[in-house]
């Protein structure tokens, strides 16, 4: 894998060993940028089943402003921790070690964190779950289109990695699909927030 485009382009990025882990093609994170890149800069991105964090360090290198990684597995945070010491990023990123449902519920309800800090919210959320896990994509594209719909900066963008033959609903609560774009294998679905979320 490398990075594509920005201040790091050509860069190799590590991958998880085994099998367990599918990264983001470079093929397909181009296509994927190449639709986010009026989108990017200076954003907030939000990166779900984060695996080696390629998508993630993909934004910080176009200019996002920050992102938060969300992945709970050793093998892939290993990697995630490598790519982003060997690229000398420091700042601009979190790395949430925990369950995407688990952070999602944390992170959903009010506006603030303890202490009065305003929470982060998102232009960009990616998420790109196992393949096989097809209930992590109806729970956490329900939670984001729900109870953790304040996550979302208002013209938030989400979008989902999935298998080409597996169709995602067009809706999930507040969220709306908008676009679907295929590329061998796999498939980007493209969801924004269509409903005002009544608190």
């Amino acid at each position: 894998m490398r990075i594509i485009a920005g201040l790091f382009r050509s860069r190799t990025l590590q991958a998880p060993a085994g099998l367990a882990t599918r990264p983001t093609t470079d093929r397909l994170r181009e296509t994927l940028f190449n639709v986010l890149a009026p989108r990017i800069q200076g954003a907030a991105l939000l990166d779900l089943y984060a695996g080696s964090g390629a998508v993630g360090i993909e934004a910080l290198s176009r200019g996002a402003a920050r992102v938060a990684f969300v992945e709970r597995a050793p093998a892939p945070l290993k990697a995630l921790a490598t790519n982003l010491e060997k690229l000398g990023i420091q700042t601009g990123f979190r790395i949430h070690a925990c369950a995407v449902g688990a952070f999602l519920r944390r992170s959903a309800g009010g506006s603030k964190l303890p202490g009065g800090k305003e929470k982060t919210r998102y232009e960009v959320v990616f998420l790109d779950p196992p393949y096989d896990a097809d209930e992590e994509y109806a729970t956490t594209l329900g939670l984001l289109g729900g109870a953790a719909a304040g996550l979302l900066a208002p013209g938030a963008v989400v979008i989902a990695e999935h298998r080409r033959k597996e169709s995602l609903e067009d809706r999930y609560g507040a969220l709306e699909r908008t676009r679907l774009l295929e590329q061998g294998d796999a498939a980007l679905s493209f969801y924004a927030v269509i409903d005002p979320v009544v608190k």
